[in-house]
C-alpha cells in the first residue's frame, strides 16, 4: 500500500476523509519532515506511523471533534508557536478554504515551513518569524484572527497572553492540550478573563484508535486585549499572569 493509501485509510478510521491529493499532501509533508530533521532538530518522532498519529491526527483533533463553528473553518487561522508547521499545516491541508499564519520565534524553522509550503503547492498561507509578544503588538496581526491554535507551547496562563492578543472579538483560541488539564485551567482563568476571553469549554477525549488523552480548551475572545498584553518578549513566561 502506497503511503498517500495509508494515510487515507487512517484518517478514515479517524472519522476524516481524505481526497487524494489531500493524502498526497500529508505523504509529502511526512518525507520533508524527516528529511530536515535530519539536517536540524523539529521532531523526536520520525517513524512513519508515529508522525500520521502525534502529529497528523493528533493536529486535526478539532475536526475530529467539531469545538467549532463550520464557518470557522473557512476564515482566518493564526498558529501560534507552530514549530514545524503543528497544527496549523494539518488543519490547511484539510481545510483548504482557511487563510493560515504560521508563527514561529525560530528563523531555520521558517525556512522549512516556506519549503513545505512550496512543495505542498498550498496557497493563502504564510510563515512569519518572529514573537509572539513582538508580533501581537503589530497592527497586521492583532485581534486580525477569528481562530488561533496552539499545540505544546507553554501552560494556560502564559499561552492565553501569546495568543489572545492576536484573536478578534468574537473568535476563538483553541488550545490543544494532554489530558491532564485542571490544574492548568484552575490557573489560567485570571489570565483568559484579563486577556478578553471566557473559558467556554473543555474537550476531553482519547484520539481515536490511540490511547493517546487529548484536551482541547476552548477560549473564546469576548472583549478586546488591553493594550498592555502582551508584555515584553519572555515577561509572561518568568511571570504568568493570575
Amino acid at each position: 500500500m502506497e503511503k498517500w493509501e495509508q494515510i487515507q485509510k487512517r484518517f478514515q478510521e479517524a472519522g476524516l476523509v481524505l481526497s487524494e491529493k489531500q493524502a498526497g499532501q500529508f505523504a509529502a509533508y511526512a518525507e520533508l519532515l524527516v528529511q530536515w530533521n535530519e539536517k536540524m532538530n523539529l521532531t523526536s518522532i520520525t517513524d512513519f506511523d508515529e508522525i500520521l498519529e502525534k502529529h497528523f491526527l493528533d493536529s486535526l483533533a478539532a475536526a475530529i471533534r467539531p469545538v467549532l463553528p463550520p464557518d470557522v473553518w473557512k476564515g482566518n487561522l493564526v498558529d501560534v508557536g507552530t514549530g514545524a508547521g503543528f497544527p496549523g499545516i494539518p488543519l490547511k491541508i484539510y481545510y483548504p478554504d482557511l487563510k493560515v499564519t504560521l508563527l514561529d520565534s525560530l528563523n531555520k524553522r521558517v525556512g522549512f515551513l516556506d519549503q513545505v509550503i512550496r512543495e505542498l503547492g498550498l496557497k493563502k498561507i504564510t510563515a512569519v518569524h518572529g514573537r509572539a509578544e513582538d508580533l501581537a503588538k503589530d497592527p497586521r496581526y492583532r485581534e486580525q484572527f477569528g481562530l488561533c491554535v496552539s499545540r505544546a507551547v507553554a501552560a494556560l496562563p502564559v499561552l492565553a497572553e501569546y495568543c489572545l492578543p492576536f484573536v478578534r472579538r468574537g473568535g476563538f483560541l483553541v488550545a490543544y492540550k494532554s489530558g491532564q488539564v485542571e490544574e492548568e485551567l484552575t490557573q489560567g482563568g485570571k489570565a483568559v478573563k484579563v486577556l478578553g476571553g471566557s473559558l467556554q469549554k473543555t474537550e476531553k477525549f482519547v484520539l481515536p484508535g490511540t490511547d493517546i488523552s487529548r484536551s482541547l480548551v476552548l477560549i473564546r475572545k469576548v472583549e478586546n486585549t488591553p493594550k498592555k498584553y502582551p508584555r515584553k518578549a519572555g515577561t509572561p513566561a518568568k511571570q504568568p499572569l493570575g
